[in-house]
């Protein structure tokens, strides 16, 4: 490695005070020049002849070679020798590969220098590198830390000179490993260890030693010297402002720290040069055996109120009587109870000093005004108004209003608080004359209605009455509303009250059932048909539920009167919409649907106003046939006939009427009519109309052209015989695709197969579910034979079979069970009725709703089922029987549960969402009380809940809302322990100590002992006493938190504050970036420091407030990083010096810039300036190339 020289503190002088003569030699060269500016000759030399060039090539012209100076190249090259016993790969092999040739890769793309690696004689690495200054020598630190072999050895130095070592920000360090090419270690602060560990080659260890051991040597030179100096005699050492002591610090250039009067040591610090130190301290012991000899102390008494105006803001009144009188005062602390005050200093002096004393504590009086509390805020005004004016007249003087107490307090001085005194007494007696207030009771759960959506209706009442209006919080469960302000305003906005409290206790809550599918109706296009009935009843909110939720209860509150009519009006408007929504399906030929559309609409529009129906058609490109009437019964049947007959009229449309017997439909129409629809569509497209279900007609009629209607009438007529003597049926499956086979051209195929066996093949529709099943329906030879042919015809379709036989007659069963249950029984949208189809192969049909109850129940026989509760099930009879005790085991059943009333609103949930959850969970239709709970008198607080559904599901569920019960009576229990309070009365001046930085100290507080901590709001200024802590959660808890706060609050309260002097220079430094150094210092040391604010008096005073224990260390720590860093500023000053020694005030003066004598543009007439045209005067440098020409015309 390349050796570095190192330069001791004498060959430095040496070689500075040989370096001054060779200055001020430049200095003189210089203004020389610049008295006498060189020629343009000299400046601009000519360019040598041509011949001279070339007769004399290898050497530089001599004008040029002699003023050109070189200019120091940015990339340097260093040439490092590793020798072979330190090399760290010593493979020859596979020398430029291997590790060795990635690390050097590593190296290069890391620093950005070039590397070359060569092998000397003696197998030693040369490496080269190239690069900037900067690049180069971390490069090299990198070549010596990764391919040499590393060597360590320790240095010891005592530890209070680590941190200079490490410099600034640790830059002193890394410029020290970079220079040296090591690895420097220093031990942690914590450590206790005082040896630097060096790791690195030999020779960079030894230079690093040495540097390190250099440093140590300088700071050797300091000295630190503690005096003991009685307390009282810190004063006058320090002087009036600290004035005295900061001269003596300037003149000797040693740090004086004196400790504040608030910290009871009496050492003084002494830290700096030895020979300065000693200066400063014998002057400081002359000040204190001359005061010592000359001084003498009276004690006088002062009330200890007035102790802090003697005192003054910051100690200010103190400083005042020393500068004037020489005199130190000395105040006992504050939380001593002594008032007396000893004054120190030579005797003729006491005297004044006591008379300044006393006028000092007779400047200031405190005075108090009697006004009721509820007239402190119109005092104050709207943001402080009223009471700006007096405080902007009297500025010193201090206004504080308590909370709770008839009276204000004034501090100030005298003659000030007398005239605010005066001011306020009038105000208040104005306000008692002009003010007044009442209070009135109104049930808390009323509050949050009076107080209306975002404060609506007490903003209101506040507004027209002019009045203030103060609604205790929900939190104080307190029913006492106050009103304050005009006493006309005030009785107005009592009876506006209180008339708002009587509407909603005569309020009642109504649930009202409407099927979900009339919502959108009732609430009509855009909202106006619920507009309209809102416009009716004013007074009525009507709550509808979400979609989403799929529930039928539609909510009415209100009075009791509005919600009763609202309700008859509503229940009115659902009869009708039940009855206009009776709905029959028409089908008319395609054809005919534009005859009876009409021109214009005109038929259909006359049609749909003289029948009072709505008329649906299809669309034009649809391939239905059915027009869709709906209304009232009578109407659209009447719709019908008229529809019907304009189709009879237009074409030679035959009707036929056949009897079958009413039990033989079902099985003719089919499995979703698939037997009935081949038919017609086989029939050229006849409609064939069943009777209604359970209307006991046995006429069905064929309408259609007459000869496909005589044709579908003989099909039909056929297929009734067959199925009332004997009739098979097999089901076969086939992929779609080949049923065009089967079929065959123009239906031949299927034909010829119907025609030699008899039997009737039907395939599936395109809407039907299972397009793979083909139906074979007549006797049991009959279909064999089909069967058989179809297999015989087509081998290759692999069909699969399954036969269904058909032998027994088929049976209706009638299962009783009541209309209101049906919806039930059925389930969202029929899943438990399509799953009994499933799974028992039957039909089911339901009755048709009962339009008229009252009218149709005397006409029934007395103890006989009503139609309407008749359920008719088709299929083998098993197979019905097992599907009628699936019926009946779906009928819902209601059990009652008696829970206690206050337990319902909590079971319900918020927006009903435990209810719900109810429901969903055990599957019961319903699990709400038979009343709501909304006030009411008790005589209707019924504590029964009725739960509805499946006898199954009813135990889980009366035992899960039990379990919920026992829940909710335990959470009661626990809420009511939960919610003990607690006050702690606790200064207003230690609430942001006990809040923390961003609430931490109070949220810990409150996660610690799971308690809510309430503290009053400053800007609440009546709302609650200022001092009151209010402390909620369990007892035990409640007082464990109270012990934590008063706990921090004494330690709060044994702070103190201490005044630091220490030089601004370093405060940056110790607060460190947006405050991280000085946070971890409070942190550590559990104090809060302050610094001053720009501008201030003192700039290097800062205010330490702690514990007096941690106070003091905390002091000790910032005054030895003032010591260090201090140390780091006058180093840097120092280097300054040097590096820019202060200029001579010649050197201010204006530049001339460059000058040069006998210029071409200075000289003669006679002589000729170069013709800058000429290319002999102006020779170019080589051929000129054209320009490059574009395609497209040149670039702009």
């Amino acid at each position: 490695m390349s050796s570095v020289a190192v330069l001791t503190q004498e060959s430095f002088a040496e070689h500075r005070s040989g370096l001054v003569p060779q200055q001020i030699k430049v200095a003189t060269l210089t203004s020389e020049e610049e008295s006498d500016p060189p020629t343009y000759k000299d400046a601009f030399p000519p360019l040598p002849e041509k011949a001279a060039c070339l007769e004399n090539a290898q050497e530089p012209a001599g004008a040029w070679s002699n003023k050109i100076r070189p200019i120091k190249a940015s990339v340097i090259t260093q040439v490092f020798h590793v020798p072979l016993e330190e090399r760290k790969y010593k493979d020859m092999n596979q020398f430029g590969e291997g590790e060795q040739a990635k690390i050097c890769l590593e190296i290069m793309q890391r620093t950005g220098a070039h590397l070359e690696l060569s092998l000397a004689k003696d197998q030693g690495l040369s490496i080269m590198v190239s690069g900037k200054l900067d690049a180069v020598m971390k490069a090299r630190k990198d070549i010596v830390a990764r391919l040499q072999t590393q060597a360590s050895a320790t240095v010891a130095i005592p530890k209070e000179h680590h941190r200079f070592v490490i410099g600034k920000n640790g830059e002193k360090l890394q410029d020290l490993e970079l220079k040296t090419a090591t690895k420097i270690q220093i031990p942690r602060p914590d450590d206790a260890s005082n040896q630097i560990r060096i790791t690195g080659t030999k020779e960079g260890i030894e230079k690093a030693r040495h540097e390190v051991l250099l440093i140590s040597a300088e700071q050797d030179k300091r000295a630190v010297e503690r005096l003991e100096v009685e307390k009282a005699f810190h004063p006058f050492i320090a002087g009036p402002y600290n004035r005295l002591v900061s001269e003596i610090m300037q003149e000797t250039g040693t740090r004086i720290n004196i400790p504040p009067p608030s910290v009871s040591r009496t050492e003084i610090v002494f830290t700096g040069e030895k020979e300065q130190l000693a200066q400063a301290v014998a002057r400081v012991k002359k000040i204190y055996e001359e005061k010592k000899k000359k001084t003498t102390t009276i004690a006088v008494e002062v009330k200890k109120s007035q102790h802090k105006y003697v005192i003054g803001p910051k100690g200010n009144s103190l400083q005042e009587i020393l500068e004037r009188t020489g005199v130190s005062v000395e105040i006992p602390p504050s939380d001593s109870a002594s008032e007396t005050v000893i004054l120190r200093g030579e005797p003729e002096k006491l005297g004044q000093a006591l008379t300044e004393v006393y006028a000092k504590a007779n400047s200031f009086t405190v005075s108090a005004v009697s006004a009721p509390s509820w007239l402190h805020r119109f005092i104050i005004g709207k943001k402080g108004q009223n009471l700006a004016k007096i405080t902007q007249q009297m500025p010193k003087v201090h206004i504080e209003f308590t909370e709770g107490e008839d009276r204000i307090t004034l501090e100030g001085p005298t003659e000030d608080v007398s005239v605010a005194q005066e001011q306020i007494e009038a105000m208040v007696k104005d306000l008692i004359n002009r003010m007044d207030y009442v209070e009135i009771n109104i049930d808390h759960k009323f509050h949050r209605h009076l107080i209306g959506k975002s404060g609506a209706n007490i903003n209101r009442i506040k507004d027209q009455c002019k009045v203030s209006v103060r609604i205790p919080p929900d939190s104080e469960k307190s029913s006492l509303i106050r009103i304050e302000g005009d006493p006309q305003g005030v009785r107005q906005a009592k009876r506006e009250l209180l008339e708002l409290a009587s509407r909603m206790e005569n309020e009642r809550t109504k649930d009202l059932i409407i099927e979900q599918r009339f919502h959108r109706t009732i609430i009509g296009q855009k909202g106006e048909r619920i507009r309209e009935i809102r416009d009716k009843f004013p007074e009525v909110i009507i709550n509808f539920p979400d979609p989403a939720q799929k529930s039928d209860i539609v909510q009415l509150r209100g009075p009791k009167n509005e919600v009763e009519k609202c309700t008859k009006y509503m229940q009115k408007m659902v009869a009708d919409l039940v009855e206009n929504s009776y709905s029959i399906s028409v089908p008319i030929f395609k054809q005919f649907h534009k005859n009876i559309i009409g021109k214009g609409g005109a038929n259909i529009k006359k049609i749909r106003e003289e029948s009072n129906t709505k008329i649906d058609l299809p669309a034009e490109n649809s391939n239905s046939e059915t027009i869709v009437i709906t209304g009232k019964r009578a109407n659209c049947e009447a719709a019908r006939s008229r529809i019907l007959s304009i189709q009879k009229d237009l074409a030679n449309i035959a009707e036929v009427e056949v009897s079958i017997p009413a039990r033989l439909h079902n099985s003719l129409i089919g499995t979703k009519g698939r037997l009935i629809r081949s038919i017609m569509e086989e029939c050229g497209g006849v409609h064939i109309h069943f009777p209604v279900e359970g209307s006991g007609s046995d006429t069905v009629v064929i309408r259609g052209p007459s000869s496909d209607v005589e044709k579908a009438r003989k099909q039909l007529l056929h297929l009734a015989e067959e199925k009332q003597t004997k009739s098979f049926t097999v089901d076969i499956r086939a992929k779609p695709e080949y049923h065009k086979f089967l079929i065959g051209k123009g239906g031949g195929k299927i034909r010829k197969v119907r025609d030699s066996t008899g039997a009737r093949i039907v395939f599936p529709a395109a809407e039907d579910r299972e397009q793979d099943l083909i139906t074979i329906i007549g006797k049991e030879d009959a279909v064999r034979e089909a069967q058989r042919e179809l297999e015989a015809g087509q081998p290759w379709l692999h069909l699969s079979f399954c036969s269904v036989s058909s032998q027994e007659a088929q049976v209706t069963m009638e299962c009783t069970i009541p209309q209101k249950f049906h919806r039930s029984v059925m389930g969202p949208k029929g899943s438990k009725i399509q799953q009994i189809t499933r799974d028992y192969n039957v039909q089911i049909k339901f009755p048709d709703r009962e339009e008229n109850p009252g009218g149709e129940g005397k006409e029934a026989e007395p103890g006989s089922p009503r139609r309407c509760d008749i359920i008719l099930i088709s299929g083998r009879k098993e197979k019905c029987e097992a599907a009628k005790e699936a019926l009946e085991a779906l009928v819902p059943v209601t059990i009652e549960v008696e829970v206690p009333f206050d337990l319902h609103r909590y079971i319900i949930g918020q927006k009903g969402s435990g209810i719900r959850k109810m429901m969903d969970e055990f599957e019961v239709n319903r699990a709400l009380p038979p009343t709501l709970p909304a006030p009411r008198p008790s005589c209707l607080q019924s504590d029964i809940i009725a739960i509805t559904g499946l006898a199954a599901n009813l135990d889980r569920a009366k035992a899960g809302l039990l379990e919920r019960v026992k829940e909710l009576q335990a959470e009661q229990e626990d809420r009511a322990l939960r919610s003990f309070k607690l006050s702690v009365t606790v200064d207003p001046k230690y609430h942001p100590k006990i809040i923390g930085r961003k609430g931490a100290v109070i949220t810990q507080i409150r996660l610690e002992h799971d308690v809510n901590i309430q503290v009053p709001s400053s800007d609440r200024i009546l709302s609650q006493p200022q001092d009151q802590i209010t402390i909620t959660g369990y007892e035990k808890n409640t007082e464990a938190a109270r012990d934590a706060i008063l706990k921090i609050v004494g330690e709060l309260e044994q702070m103190v504050s201490e005044d630091v002097p220490l030089d601004h220079r370093v405060h940056a430094r110790i607060i460190g970036a947006r405050g991280k150094a000085i946070r971890k210092i409070m942190d550590e040391f559990k104090v809060d420091i302050r610094f001053p604010q720009s501008g201030a008096p003192d700039p290097n005073c800062v205010t330490v407030t702690g514990l007096p224990e941690n106070v003091e260390e905390a002091i000790d720590h910032i005054l030895n990083l003032e010591e260090e860093y201090l140390a780091d500023v006058v180093d840097s000053e120092a280097l300054q010096l040097y590096m820019k020694p202060p200029a001579h005030e010649e050197s201010k003066a204006p530049s001339k810039g460059f000058v040069v004598r006998d210029a071409p543009w200075t000289a003669s007439s006679s002589e000729k300036a170069p013709d800058m045209s000429s290319s002999e005067e102006f020779p170019s440098f080589g051929a000129q190339v054209a320009p490059k020409t574009l395609p497209w015309g040149p670039k702009r």
